[in-house]
């Protein structure tokens, strides 16, 4: 074999991929057909579940170090309305800007530095996969020639071809509209006026957020007094490249379209435009190639789809390590499909929500904005749109009737007291590994997790407000099991054995060496 896993696309989704495997101990090669990384900035920054996960590997102050704005204000767009966080202590949706460019730069270097083999200008043409691998045929600066691994994972995008090649259904819709994006230098003759709105030579006052007219939609809105965001909505059937770029010229004429007059704007920093579709592979998995990211779905909303992808990409990684290395217990590949199928259409459900609102320009769509944003002046439905949006809300299925209510979901950064000094789930997840959490001093579960020490690590720790007495916690950050308070032993033994063997394979009799005896 010439790698452990073919990576097609070194996109952020190929290369968050290509960086877990890594730390999983496979071999990936990535394979790019882009003869250098993009200028183009597709996105504009990571929202979401995306950013805890970061910091669970130690990566977030990088990205951070590497933001264009480390705080932006806690304000999102939603169908046409706005989702404002700025009056809670704790908002359930946070962004980080990192225009693209620059966070594949992050990616790259992260998978450099991990020792992973990237190679650009180099097109996949041809694939062909038996039983035990699959084979492609790819056209390099130097000629054509094959490469064999294990696996192929496509992470090409929205036309990928990977998709194509193995007759993988990708139903939905294309939305018929364009949306252009432009972040610019605040002009000179425009004045941001306390409120947040705009004085603009001979318009007069122009509304921050989101203005309709007959002929689409306009939104304006800044981060800082230096800067001016704008962006547009149009109704057109044309198809576009999305490797060509939008000019200035092209912002400035739908801006003219859609309000009738010109607006002033300053020096572009980002300028981008996409269409809107709503897309779902039928299956993540086709034996020995599986898609994520943009190849998977496409969702018809801005700010979700690199938190989607990538957590794909998180949840994909250690189970292909896991088959690859031979320990995985059977069917744990297939719970890639499973699970990022399913957190794929609670994606896809608040993004076509979005599309109901937005698209709307009758009374009756007035109707239901304004009725959506009296809502979001409470603040539980505000907390429970905002989980939504940052797929913080998402709970896998797991099998098994009276699971804890912990089971699936996202493990909380809790603080940790130890002999050795204080640490939290974060730091434990730094590594990747599966982690057995024990909250309260649990010795019979400590001894049945003595036999997968080889592939789980064991911590003991003391934390105010325990959730559970244990927790059993997957490489991805997702809880595999969680033992309810001062359940009996007789109960929480067998289940506890039951989740290592159904998610870490066969034990292995030897002994442990248990880490940081509560204080």
């Amino acid at each position: 074999m010439d790698a452990d896993v073919i990576i097609v696309g070194a996109g952020p989704t190929g290369l968050m991929l290509a960086g877990e495997l890594r730390l999983a101990g496979v071999r990936p090669l990535v394979l790019e057909r882009q003869p250098r990384p993009r200028d183009t900035p597709k996105a504009n920054g990571l929202g979401g579940q995306i950013l805890q996960l970061l910091r669970y590997r130690g990566l977030l102050e990088r990205f951070t170090a590497a933001s264009t704005d480390p705080s932006p204000a806690p304000r999102f767009p939603f169908g046409g309305v706005h989702l404002d966080f700025s009056h809670l202590v704790d908002p359930p949706l946070h962004a980080l800007q990192v225009p693209q460019p620059r966070l594949e730069r992050l990616l790259d270097e992260r998978a450099g530095e991990l020792g992973v083999d990237i190679r650009r200008g180099h097109e996949v043409v041809g694939l062909s996969r038996d039983d035990v691998a699959v084979t492609v045929e790819v056209r390099g600066p130097d000629g054509p020639y094959r490469v064999t691994a294990r696996y192929l994972v496509g992470c090409d995008g929205a036309r990928s071809r990977i998709r194509d090649m193995v007759g993988i259904p990708f139903p939905g819709i294309r939305y018929p509209e364009v949306n252009r994006l432009g972040q610019v230098a605040m002009p000179d003759s425009v004045t941001l006026l306390d409120n947040g709105d705009y004085e603009v030579p001979g318009l007069g006052r122009l509304r921050a957020g989101f203005t309709r007219t007959d002929r689409g939609v306009l939104g304006v809105g800044s981060l800082t007094r230096d800067d001016l965001f704008v962006s547009t909505t149009e109704d057109e059937s044309a198809e576009y490249d999305d490797d060509a770029p939008m000019t200035l010229t092209e912002l400035q004429d739908s801006i003219r379209r859609v309000l009738g007059a010109d607006l002033p704007l300053g020096e572009p920093n980002r300028l981008s435009r996409f269409t809107f579709q709503a897309r779902q592979a039928e299956r993540y998995r086709d034996g020995r190639v599986l898609l994520a990211g943009d190849a998977a779905h496409l969702f018809p909303a801005t700010g979700v789809a690199l938190n989607a992808g990538m957590l794909d990409t998180v949840n994909l990684a250690w189970k292909l390590a896991a088959d690859i290395r031979g320990w995985a217990p059977d069917g744990l590949l297939d719970t890639y499909h499973d699970e990022r199928h399913f957190a794929g259409a609670r994606v896809l459900l608040q993004t076509r929500a979005q599309v109901a609102l937005r698209r709307g320009h009758d009374p009756a769509a007035e109707a239901l904005r304004e009725v959506f944003r009296e809502l979001l002046a409470d603040e539980q439905p505000l907390r429970r749109i905002g989980a939504l949006v940052a797929g913080t809300d998402i709970r896998y299925p797991t099998p098994g009737a009276d699971q804890h209510a912990m089971t699936g979901t996202f493990a909380p950064d809790l603080t940790l007291h130890t002999d050795q000094g204080t640490t939290t789930v974060a730091e434990l997840m730094h590594t990747a590994r599966p982690v057995l959490l024990d909250l309260a001093d649990r010795t019979e579960l400590r001894e049945i997790a003595r036999d997968w020490q080889h592939r789980v690590d064991i911590h003991t720790a003391k934390t105010d407000h325990r959730p559970a007495d244990a927790l059993l916690i997957r490489p991805d950050a997702h809880i595999a099991w969680a033992a309810t308070i001062n359940e009996p032993a007789d109960t929480t033994a067998p289940a506890l054995r039951e989740a290592l063997s159904g998610w870490f394979g066969a034990p292995l009799q030897t002994t442990v060496q248990i880490v940081g005896r509560p204080s």
